[in-house]
């Protein structure tokens, strides 16, 4: 062997140690991948799942193992919600925090201000009409009240757009034309433009009856109107309870047709105002847990409150919008007084949730219960616990249903002309209902073509309406 072949020999083999050395760095194995670097809301979901579904949901024990196999990276954070969810769980829903804090706070975007549908069961119509009117809305401001009749929208006819499936889009353009017919028959036309932003309460009415209102009333009746249990909206109650008791009312009626539940410090407020001072110290209604939280079982019982009222008697107005916290009163009143129960079936949502939060340490809490929710991303509804009344009688799964079935009532406004209101004062007078009204009200029925019927209310729309909640401290 040359020494040229000798060197060449060399370097080959010099190379190849090289060669070696450099592919041996390049399979030093890398870190693996942040999964939090591909979807910004990993973390979330893992806490969601360990520390919430885990412990605190009702049927945790049904979906623990399936939720164990769930990769969080395959859904976004509602599919993955959703999926973590008991098959008979029709009631838990989630939200983000502009969502919640727009509800706290009361406010509705992008609104007209008014509450619609078609009154077909028992009345047969299919006319679009208003069942109530949000103050200062766009719609107020044009003068619609409850009862009115839609009959066009951008000029073409109601049920034609029903028809062709476009209701719900024209309706929801803005500007838009309406074109209205008012209790007496008149036709409105106006164009307006929704609201971005509307503040709303959750107090509609209060409105004390007296004879002068209402043919045979020896004392004066308290009504309120009460949209939803907002906690952030006492002052509501308050004002309208005040009202009530300087009026001297011993009987109020109640009207939650409309109220899909809220917060249980709102519905404690109005337990303590309206339950009688021998109930003082009682049970209203038993939240119970999964076996994890036992502990935490809760017999909530009747504070009282200065300025209570002494009432004879207190009527519910019920509907299907009638949910969640809506019930639990109901339901918790009626071992403890007299408790009048009139209109249509509840929605039947017999349960109630602890507002989870995300993030969600003990540090976040302690800013959340201070005010400070600069930090929050997710709001958790998960079903936590069931609720019953002192004589442990559950809120059924279809609602409740009323001792007195009346229809709503909206071809009138809210006042003695109304049906269910009617209803109740005739019962304080004579103690009898009256009849039930005529079913000569449609008009849309009356067309060639067969009318249809759409989902336009909440309780129709919103598949996780209604809600009974209690803020929860700490984790």
């Amino acid at each position: 062997m040359t020494r040229k072949t000798l060197f060449n020999t060399f370097a080959i083999i010099i190379a190849a140690i090289l060669l070696s050395s450099s592919s041996c760095e390049k399979r030093t194995p890398e870190p693996p991948p942040n999964p939090s670097d591909n979807d910004p809301d990993y973390r979330a979901k893992v806490f969601l799942r360990k520390e919430y579904m885990n412990v605190y949901y009702y049927w945790y024990k049904d979906v623990k193992d399936a939720n164990a196999k769930l990769d969080p990276l395959n859904y976004d954070i509602y599919k993955f919600f959703d999926k973590m969810l008991y098959a008979k769980d029709r009631w838990s829903w989630m939200m983000d925090s502009e969502s919640y804090l727009r509800s706290e706070e009361g406010t509705v975007t992008g609104t007209y201000g008014a509450s619609i549908s078609q009154p077909v069961k028992y009345y047969d119509d299919y006319d679009v009409k208003v069942r109530f009117v949000y103050p200062n809305s766009p719609f107020d401001k044009e003068g619609v009240t409850r009862g009115w009749t839609l009959t066009a929208i951008g000029g073409t006819a109601t049920m034609e757009l029903i028809r062709a499936g476009k209701f719900n889009s024209e309706y929801n353009k803005s500007p838009q034309q309406f074109t209205f017919t008012d209790e007496k028959g008149e036709s409105h036309t106006f164009t307006t433009t929704s609201a971005t932003e509307l503040s709303t309460r959750s107090v509609l009415m209060s409105k004390v009856f007296t004879g002068e209102d209402f043919e045979g009333l020896t004392a004066p009746v308290g009504y309120m109107l009460y949209l939803k249990f907002n906690a952030n909206m006492l002052d509501d109650i308050d004002e309208a309870m005040q009202k009530f008791r300087e009026a001297g009312v011993k009987h109020l009626i109640l009207d939650l047709r409309y109220n899909g539940g809220g917060d249980g410090r709102a519905s404690q407020r109005i337990v303590d105002y309206v339950a009688p001072k021998s109930a003082i110290g009682q049970t209203y209604v038993i939240r119970k847990h999964n076996d994890l939280l036992a502990s935490q079982d809760k017999y909530s019982k009747v504070e009282g409150i200065e300025g209570s009222l002494e009432l004879d008697a207190l009527y519910f107005i019920t509907s299907k919008g009638s949910a969640s916290a809506s019930e639990m009163i109901l339901n918790g009143l009626e071992p403890l007084m007299d408790v009048r129960h009139v209109g249509d079936t509840t929605y039947g949502k017999p349960n109630g949730m602890y507002v989870l939060m995300y993030p969600g340490e003990n540090a976040d809490y302690k800013r959340y219960n201070n005010g400070d929710f600069s930090n929050l991303k997710w709001v958790f509804l998960p079903i936590c616990f069931y609720n019953q009344n002192k004589d442990f009688r559950d809120i059924p799964d279809e609602g409740i249903a009323p001792a007195n079935y009346r229809p709503d009532d909206i071809y009138h406004d809210f006042g003695v002309s109304e049906d269910n209101i009617k209803a109740c004062l005739t019962h304080i007078v004579s103690g009898i209902y009256p009849p039930l009204p005529e079913k000569t009200k449609a008009t849309t029925k009356s067309s060639e073509k067969r009318p249809l019927k759409i989902a336009l209310t909440e309780e129709e729309t919103n598949s996780k309406y209604g809600s009974y909640t209690i803020p929860w401290k700490n984790r």
